[in-house]
């Protein structure tokens, strides 16, 4: 769980706290602490009394959207940190067209997963 600049936050539209999304999820709190404790989420401090928050685009429904979770994976094994994967996902790509994150909302994982993978060269 890591602390973002106001740029990347600026970056991400919509947040949600953990208690919304295990409540989405129907799962406990402790249970969403440790998907972000697994690397299927990020969570970061933000707002006034540092809550964790989540983006909301990685929440579909009452699941987590597709492919994000090996999105994240190729990128932390890049040697992103939590900040540089938001910053990344959230970045406006032209050639998605859109932002990684969008796309892998409406089901473009490939081709996010193909992007993700040519930064590690």
């Amino acid at each position: 769980m890591t602390e973002i600049d106001a740029k990347t936050d600026a970056l991400v539209p919509e947040w949600l706290h953990l208690p919304d999304i295990a409540e989405m999820l129907d799962v406990e709190v402790t249970r969403v602490r440790q998907l972000v404790k697994e690397g299927q989420l990020i969570a970061v401090r933000r707002g006034e009394n540092r809550a964790l928050a989540v983006p909301s685009a990685f929440i579909d429904g009452d699941k987590i959207v597709k492919g994000l979770t090996g999105t994240l994976t190729l990128l932390r094994d890049d040697g992103f940190s939590d900040e540089e994967m938001l910053e990344w996902l959230f970045t406006p790509d032209e050639t998605l067209p859109g932002t990684p994150a969008q796309a892998l909302s409406e089901n473009r994982g490939t081709e996010v997963k193909r992007r993700a993978q040519a930064l590690a060269v």
